[in-house]
């Protein structure tokens, strides 16, 4: 009996008690049903939530850019691919199934991995590395703010941007992808959001041709075969821009 007074307490002193305790009353007779036939050492671990949750997740800025750029670089079957920053559980997991992928990033990451490898770099510095194929996928966004140990730099992400495009061989692809707003602004020291046009400003964006572009918009939904301009008028608060260049 104490030890359910405990969860109890547990269960009754949390923020969304309203929430839980359903759930903990279904764990209770689920419990109990369980003990009936149950022969191994048994504990408590309530999990109180997930019978009313969806089964996952199928939105949202890095589900569709990771989503999204993946299968365009298995479409392309380019001769390299070199990602900077990109989600590793992710974008990169997607790649690696079925190509080679080097990944390069500020902080060090083993990988034991077969298909990836790693190489250590600041993007913020020019690279003598040259492929035809890049992806910069909710990173350039966080150059220069000292979030994951780099330089504090205000122009971080356009020096980040113009070495990119320097990687970049004449007519491979870069894909780029960023938080976007028609606010754009600095959320110090977690990252910028900018307008969906700003990039095609930036220094090293006359050397490229926009092929592609898709967005994520405030309610976490994918929208393809779009444009810059559509995503700029639909005054976002924080979207995901999905950018794919051609270096020309």
């Amino acid at each position: 009996m104490l030890r359910y007074l405990r969860l109890v307490n547990v269960v009754w002193s949390n923020p969304f008690r309203n929430f839980r305790v359903k759930g903990f009353l279904k764990f209770l007779v689920d419990k109990q049903k369980f003990k009936k036939t149950n022969e191994l050492p048994l504990s408590n671990y309530p999990i109180l939530t997930d019978f009313t949750d969806q089964a996952g997740v199928m939105s949202g800025h890095y589900f569709h850019q990771d989503l999204v750029v993946a299968q365009k670089i298995f479409e392309a079957q380019p001769r390299r691919h070199v990602d900077v920053g990109s989600r590793i559980d992710g974008f990169v997991a997607h790649v690696a199934t079925f190509r080679p992928i080097e990944i390069i990033d500020i902080r060090v990451i083993e990988s034991k991995v077969p298909n990836i490898s790693f190489l250590l770099g600041d993007l913020m510095k020019p690279s003598d590395i040259r492929s035809d194929s890049l992806s910069c996928l909710h990173t350039i966004e966080h150059f220069g703010l000292g979030r994951y140990g780099d330089p504090v730099d205000p122009q971080g992400n356009l020096k980040g941007f113009e070495n990119l495009v320097q990687m970049l061989e004449k007519g491979g692809t870069l894909y780029i992808s960023f938080p976007i707003s028609s606010d754009e602004r600095v959320e110090f020291s977690a990252h910028r959001v900018f307008n969906p046009l700003s990039i095609l400003g930036w220094k090293g964006s006359e050397s490229l041709s926009l092929k592609d572009f898709a967005y994520v918009d405030d309610s976490g939904d994918v929208h393809k075969d779009t444009s810059p301009q559509v995503a700029a008028d639909e005054k976002l608060i924080y979207g995901c821009g999905i950018y794919t260049f051609e270096k020309i």
